[in-house]
């Protein structure tokens, strides 16, 4: 639950709002789940709990712009598949065999792995096929259920569905759950009308593009708009992510997955020259980590690989640690349109935190917080994680008491899969 008025004590504050700025020593007073003052000395009597982050970092939780949250059931299993490989075993072969109990349980336990691991919002690309509203609901119910901040962003369903909970339960735009539109490709045809539809509802957009000149096929069909996340990015022609930075949009890089599965060279260096700064994501649970912490790694090694070696341009600059952290946290609030809300530490938004120890061996002794950060810590080093100021997980334990039952039937649906 949420304490109406709760104090964060004693930590090193990385804001990541220059306004604010890092802070050696300071506290953080939260009130009905908004920070509310930022600075040493809070007294404590004004606060109903207390968390002592004494020795700790304290920081906004990170953003995940892009991850497909039902492919948790199936975590692991597809480590050493390629780009298409996935879509013949995960899309095409096992997601038809999962029940609606089976969506629900992937995404709950998705999010569940993601606050456990400071990730306090992501937006769930959800492109597996809806085949009814019981599906769709089982999905969302799992989202609402696990106290994550996320964008359910719909897709392989059908309209009407879409509509049913836009008006319903997606209905507010200020929520814990919002709704975006997975608007992926096609036809001429049915890229208009996907499009038509989010206009209609008033949602955000978001898409996989890789390759060739998709942006500019958008412009060219008159569907282009602002609010849009670009996923990946990857091998696309001159000028394309210029129109990204000129048209709202924003770019989202799942630099593990990238690397792994083929999709070509997370573009790190080109969306600098085009001015645009990307967010990160974990994409799919069934080949990466859904730790912040290992993207962050990727980017951050990526990005000066390719500057070092030439492979991103004469002109490429080499990636700083404290530009990967803002990719994960501000970034990410840009990308998905909640800069307003989160973020950042700033007096206003609303209280999405995370508390990370530093007296673990692998992380101590302490010389620069951020490259602590980005270049040595994991999710062991998650202490404590609010989402909207309720606490969700505290001196290293998740508050979710059904956790124990969720693990056994994550072992059933897996043997089931595999025929035992």
């Amino acid at each position: 639950m949420t304490s109406a008025r709760l104090l964060v004590t004693g930590g090193r504050v990385l804001s990541m709002d220059p306004a604010v700025g890092e802070l050696p020593s300071a506290d953080i007073l939260v009130a009905d789940g908004r920070i509310t003052e930022v600075r040493p000395d809070i007294d404590a009597t004004a606060a109903d709990e207390r968390i002592d982050a004494r020795g700790c970092l304290v920081l906004p939780g990170f953003v995940d712009t892009h991850r497909h949250m039902w492919q948790a059931a199936l975590r692991g299993s597809g480590a050493d598949q390629t780009l298409d490989q996935y879509f013949a075993t995960v899309l095409h072969t096992l997601a038809p065999r999962l029940s609606a109990d089976d969506l629900h349980l992937g995404n709950l336990l998705s999010a569940l792995g993601a606050l456990d691991a400071g990730v306090t919002t992501v937006q769930d690309i959800s492109n597996v096929d809806k085949p009814t509203e019981e599906h769709t609901d089982a999905l969302l119910d799992a989202l609402t259920e696990s106290g994550l901040r996320s964008v359910f962003a719909y897709g392989q369903g059908t309209a009407q569905d879409a509509r049913r909970i836009r008006s319903g339960r997606l209905h507010a735009k200020d929520g814990l759950v919002t709704m975006a539109l997975n608007a992926e490709a096609g036809s001429d045809e049915n890229i208009r009308r996907g499009w038509a539809l989010a206009r209609e509802l008033d949602v955000p957009t978001a898409l996989h593009v890789r390759g060739g000149s998709p942006v500019s096929r958008l412009r060219r069909l008159g569907v282009l708009r602002p609010g849009t996340v670009f996923i990946h990015g990857t091998g696309m022609a001159a000028g394309e992510l210029e129109l990204i930075r000129d048209s709202g949009g924003a770019l989202s890089v799942a630099p593990a997955i990238e690397m792994t599965m083929g999709h070509g060279l997370p573009p790190f260096a080109a969306a600098a020259a085009a001015g645009l700064r990307p967010s990160l994501s974990v994409d799919v649970e069934v080949a990466a980590p859904s730790d912040m912490f290992t993207q962050m790694r990727a980017a951050f090694q990526i990005g000066r690989f390719a500057a070092l070696q030439g492979h991103a341009g004469p002109e490429a600059a080499l990636l700083t640690a404290r530009e990967v952290l803002e990719f994960a946290t501000v970034g990410g609030a840009e990308a998905l349109g909640m800069a307003d809300r989160i973020g950042s530490l700033t007096p206003g938004k609303q209280a999405d935190l995370l508390v990370l120890r530093t007296d673990r061996p692998g992380v101590a002794p302490l010389h620069d917080a951020t490259a602590a950060v980005v270049s040595s810590m994991d999710r062991a080093d998650v202490d404590t994680v609010l989402v909207a100021g309720r606490i969700v997980k505290r001196a290293g334990r998740l508050r979710y008491a059904g956790l124990p039952r969720l693990l056994a039937r994550a072992e059933e649906v897996r043997d089931r899969l595999a025929g035992r």
